[in-house]
């Protein structure tokens, strides 16, 4: 089946520049022989992707991972979105005895105090629910674009992400911020209130700060660190290997993280 899906991901990969979004999602439903699962982030692109699912009805399962760290503004869209298209977007959680774990081993907020913290903290919230979230998936779609981050720019619409054995579609690839927020605009796409007051990445409220004039658009993720993928795990490498936090909840690692916090 993987040989068949890896196949099935240079062909869609190729007939999708040709497509429009809505088609790219129709085309999606109709060559993909199981499961196809959209993952939100209830940030601009997700938002634009999730009406287009709802408006059409497409046969398409619809989540969200809460991390339980989200801002009040994203709980607020994703309300007012059920409400609009009378549609329950699924939220995926941590699983209870990890998150105790980690919190008790590295702290509230321990993420602060070394990268290795962040990455255990993202694996437990983040990385472990999403695995549970595509599990029997065949086909998983995301909001990525090409001009979000450098590192994002040899991604491609449609790859077959061996890690999870799976494709991975990527419907607003080709698309600009602008067009996107001009699009929710004309169709009252309910967005996060936040992206009008400088976050233009949204994701957990300790780690996502405005992006200054000039930033790029990521840089307000996690922030504090020196990396540049300004990324949580979930699309690091181009074979769907995702990068394991090296920290590992239970082992007395969070006493050192008083020794001092990063710079910010």
């Amino acid at each position: 089946m993987s040989t068949d899906l890896e196949a099935l991901s240079r062909e869609l990969d190729l007939a999708f520049a040709q497509l429009t979004p809505v088609e790219r999602l129709k085309t999606l439903v109709e060559r993909v022989p199981g499961r196809i699962v959209f993952t939100t982030s209830l940030g601009l692109e997700d938002q634009m992707l999730t009406h287009l699912i709802f408006a059409e009805k497409l046969p398409i399962e619809v989540k969200t991972l809460d991390t339980g760290r989200l801002f009040p503004e994203t709980y607020t869209v994703w309300r007012e979105t059920e409400e609009k298209y009378g549609r329950r977007i699924k939220a995926v959680y941590p699983k209870g005895e990890a998150l105790e774990e980690l919190v008790n081993d590295q702290g509230i907020d321990g993420f602060y105090y070394a990268p290795e913290f962040r990455k255990a903290c993202c694996g437990v919230r983040k990385v472990e629910p999403l695995a549970r979230a595509l599990s029997g998936a065949e086909a998983w779609i995301t909001g990525l674009r090409r001009d979000q981050s450098a590192n994002r720019e040899g991604m491609h619409f449609v790859g077959f992400d061996a890690g999870r054995g799976l494709l991975k579609a990527n419907p607003l690839f080709d698309w600009t911020r602008e067009e996107i927020r001009l699009f929710a605009e004309e169709e009252k796409v309910p967005v996060n209130a936040l992206h009008g007051q400088g976050f233009l990445s949204i994701g957990c409220a300790p780690c996502t700060r405005a992006v200054r004039p000039g930033e790029p658009e990521r840089a307000g993720r996690w922030w504090w660190e020196e990396e540049t993928l300004r990324e949580c795990g979930l699309h690091v490498e181009p074979d769907g290997r995702v990068i394991r936090a090296k920290l590992v909840p239970g082992t007395n690692h969070g006493d050192a993280a008083f020794e001092g916090p990063a710079e910010s």
